[in-house]
């Protein structure tokens, strides 16, 4: 074997030692403080110690569809562009007052021309100017892995690199702060995670009737 097939070896061998292996699956249960699953909760992960490539924006929907916004919860990656599309026959004034994102779009029907980018992290909170009960959630971060949980409160975030994590939780109604939920977890090729979150009660404006619409809808 030549000297140069044996560097080759030898750098190829260091490369294999030194990246992450693609086969890593988490997952992740979610419940509130009587171990009823929870839906529309957040998890997030951050590799601890090693870098990975962060995914490539894009553009995402936040729909707006009988008079509340959908999903309610939506987790983005920060820099990415969200539309706001009114599927309702009624016009809607979507608006935020979050640090994280302000911005206003005033009275519509359809869709508004251009999407509104989210390029800094946080919790942005929506609400509509016309409908005080209308609230939904944009939750923006930096994290590689993100997922929301759905009916069964879990998720399953797949293909991660293997390795160290740092993974927390998020949920609108969450009593603690997100920080106390962080979890330092090494992920191989599958781990499990849970957490039982005590919860804020909710409070939000009482959905009231258009003029032609009869009683509270």
């Amino acid at each position: 074997m030549s000297i140069r097939s044996i560097a080759l070896l030898a750098i190829s061998a260091w490369l294999c030692a030194a990246s992450p292996v693609i086969a890593a699956d988490l997952h992740a249960t979610v419940y509130d403080e009587g171990g009823t699953p929870l839906t529309d909760a957040v998890v997030v992960a951050y590799p601890d110690g090693f870098a990975i490539e962060v995914p490539k924006t894009s553009t995402e929907v936040e729909d707006q569809i009988k008079k509340e916004f959908v999903p309610y919860v939506k987790p983005v990656h920060v820099g990415t562009l969200v539309k706001f599309p009114n599927k309702d026959d009624i016009s809607h004034h979507v608006y935020s007052f979050s640090p994280a994102k302000r911005f206003e779009l005033p009275l519509y029907r359809g869709t508004v021309a251009s999407p509104v980018m989210f390029d800094k992290t946080g919790i942005v909170k929506l609400g509509c100017n016309i409908h005080d009960w209308m609230i939904g959630y944009l939750y923006v971060t930096d994290a590689p892995f993100f997922a929301k949980t759905e009916r069964q409160g879990r998720v399953d975030i797949l293909q991660m690199p293997a390795g160290p994590y740092r993974v927390h939780v998020w949920h609108p109604r969450m009593f603690a702060s997100e920080d106390s939920t962080i979890r330092h977890i090494t992920v191989q090729e599958s781990a499990s995670v849970e957490w039982r979150l005590k919860l804020n009660r909710e409070f939000r404006a009482r959905r009231t009737p258009l003029p032609d619409e009869p009683g509270y809808r």
